[in-house]
């Protein structure tokens, strides 16, 4: 996977007390990029959009 032009966002769910930090990748077109910011140069998790959107449009658990 090409993520050369991927421009990396901290996601707005991210706590700025240095604990879970996610970044998401935008500017791709087949997938949709996660990663941990805290380890940039480390695994990515790559999902396709549709899976994307539901994930996100589900309610926190508690």
């Amino acid at each position: 996977m090409d993520l050369s032009n991927a421009r990396w966002r901290k996601s707005s769910r991210s706590n700025g007390q240095g604990g879970a930090c996610v970044e998401v990748a935008d500017g791709l077109t087949e997938v949709v990029a996660v990663r941990d910011s805290k380890d940039p140069a480390g695994p990515v998790l790559a999902f396709a959009p549709d899976a994307w959107r539901a994930f996100v449009a589900r309610p926190p658990v508690h």
